[in-house]
C-alpha cells in the first residue's frame, strides 16, 4: 500500500520536474500540504515523513485537529487557512492560524489584525484574487487588488505575504496556464507598486494536485497539494458545513 510518505515523495519529484521544465529552482516552491476532512493520523505521518505547513479549510475542525496533534506531541507545525471566512470566524482564524490566504474584503483583514493576539508574530496574510469570474470563488477583482493590497498591508499585527487565487478547473494545460498568468500579474503589480509595507511580499500562491504543472510554470511560489498526499476525499468535513 502507497503510505502518505511515498505520497510526499512522488509530489516533490513532480515539483522538481516541474521547476526542470520551467528553469527554476525545486527550492523556489513550497509545498502546502491540504489535510482539511482527513484526520490527526494522516497529519502525523506526513509530519513525521517531514511535512510541516498544512492547509485547512474548515476552521473548528483544524482547531480541534491542531490540539490533538499537540497532545499527541506532533512537531511544531504551520497552519494555513485556505478557505473563505465569515467575519463571526475572524477571531478563530487571528488566535490559531499562522497564516492566511483568502483576505478578499478590507473589513475581514480589519478583524484579523484587531483580533490577532499581540504575543504571537504577526499572521501572514495573502489576498486572494478571482482571475476568471468564477461565481462560485471568492476574491477580489483583478482591478482591485492593488488597493486592497495597501489597505492591508498598512494594518498591524498582519504581515502581506503574497497573492493567492482558486481559479475554476480548467480544459487543459494551456487554459491552467493562461489563468495562473493572470495571478502572477496582480503579484508583480503589487509588488512593483512600491507600496509600504510590502518588505516580505514574496508569495504567489498557486496550483494544486490537477493544475501544480502549470502552476509553476506561471510562477507559483507555494502549491496546495491535497489529493496527491492523503488520497481522495471520502468525507464532508465533521466540524462545519461547508463554506
Amino acid at each position: 500500500m502507497t503510505t502518505i510518505a511515498d505520497n510526499l515523495q512522488q509530489v516533490h519529484a513532480r515539483i522538481a520536474q516541474s521547476c526542470a521544465r520551467a528553469g527554476r529552482e525545486p527550492a523556489s516552491v513550497a509545498l502546502l500540504a491540504v489535510s482539511k476532512t482527513f484526520g490527526t493520523e494522516a497529519v502525523l505521518e506526513a509530519a513525521r515523513a517531514g511535512q510541516r505547513a498544512f492547509g485547512e479549510n474548515y476552521i473548528q475542525e483544524a482547531i480541534e485537529k491542531m490540539a490533538a496533534l499537540r497532545q499527541m506531541g506532533a512537531p511544531t507545525l504551520q497552519w494555513h487557512c485556505i478557505g473563505p471566512v465569515q467575519s463571526n470566524k475572524t477571531r478563530l482564524v487571528a488566535e490559531h492560524f499562522d497564516w492566511m490566504h483568502t483576505v478578499d474584503r478590507l473589513k475581514i483583514a480589519e478583524r484579523l489584525s484587531a483580533q490577532r493576539p499581540p504575543h504571537l508574530a504577526p499572521l501572514q496574510v495573502c489576498i486572494q484574487v478571482n482571475v476568471d469570474g468564477g461565481l462560485n470563488k471568492s476574491g477580489v477583482v483583478p482591478e482591485e487588488a492593488l488597493a486592497l493590497a495597501g489597505a492591508v498591508a498598512a494594518l498591524p499585527q498582519l504581515c502581506l505575504r503574497g497573492v493567492m487565487s482558486i481559479p475554476e478547473p480548467a480544459p487543459d494545460h494551456a487554459a491552467q496556464l493562461a489563468l495562473h498568468q493572470r495571478a502572477r500579474a496582480v503579484f508583480e503589480q503589487i509588488r512593483a507598486s512600491g507600496l509600504p509595507g510590502l518588505e516580505h511580499f514574496d508569495t504567489l500562491s498557486l496550483g494544486m494536485t490537477a493544475d501544480l504543472d502549470a502552476a509553476i510554470q506561471a510562477g507559483s511560489t507555494m502549491v496546495r497539494v491535497g489529493t496527491g498526499i492523503f488520497g481522495g476525499r471520502t468525507r464532508p468535513a465533521a466540524s462545519e458545513t461547508p463554506p
